[in-house]
């Protein structure tokens, strides 16, 4: 089984807001950034203590801005050229459809039977015009599969909520109700999950 260091994207101004980001390209703010810088900390610190080279591991982002800048702080912390590393399309983030740029409170007054269905069966539930967390979690699955080597990689809440489930770390109608923080990394090491902050 491949290692991957999860990293979720940085703080953005809609994620302050509770606004649904989904496919949506929102830059990171300035708070984003620092916890961004964290990580990249972070990280070299668990290489040096497992005495990983950091050039050894493949690196990879969502495409979305907020990943990929992301990404760059992070590879900065290890002493890497900061644009070195690929972008997947698998990696975007669970999309909201037609719900983006919405707040849940929002949605609460203007589309109730819906928000309903989705706290009932979050797992299941299709936004309008977008994706399930069951849709994320095969396609985290195949990302997963198609791995070479380990990776550091830089993505979103609902894209790590699905690796979870495709690796059988969280049971499937738990893993979307779990918080993914920012400016943690998470290792994802032979079936097990751990947190470092």
């Amino acid at each position: 089984m491949k290692t991957v260091y999860y990293i979720r994207h940085g703080e953005t101004d809609w994620n302050v807001a509770g606004r649904l980001q989904g496919h949506r390209d929102i830059p990171l703010n300035d708070n984003g950034r620092a916890q961004a810088r964290h990580c990249g900390v972070v990280l070299r610190d668990l290489f040096a203590k497992d005495g990983i080279d950091p050039v050894a591991l493949d690196y990879v982002s969502s495409p979305l801005s907020r990943a990929t800048e992301t990404m760059e702080l992070v590879r900065e912390g290890l002493g890497l050229p900061r644009g070195d590393f690929r972008r997947d399309d698998q990696l975007l983030e669970l999309s909201f459809g037609d719900w983006e740029g919405a707040t849940i409170a929002l949605l609460h007054q203007n589309d109730p039977v819906r928000i309903a269905q989705r706290e009932h069966d979050k797992f299941h539930f299709v936004p309008p015009n977008g994706e399930s967390y069951r849709m994320v979690t095969e396609r985290m699955k195949r990302w997963y599969d198609g791995l070479t080597a380990d990776a550091v990689v830089t993505a979103h809440g609902g894209t790590c909520r699905g690796l979870m489930a495709s690796l059988g770390i969280a049971q499937p109608a738990a893993a979307p109700l779990i918080d993914i923080a920012q400016g943690v990394v998470y290792v994802f090491r032979a079936g097990k999950l751990a947190r470092y902050a």
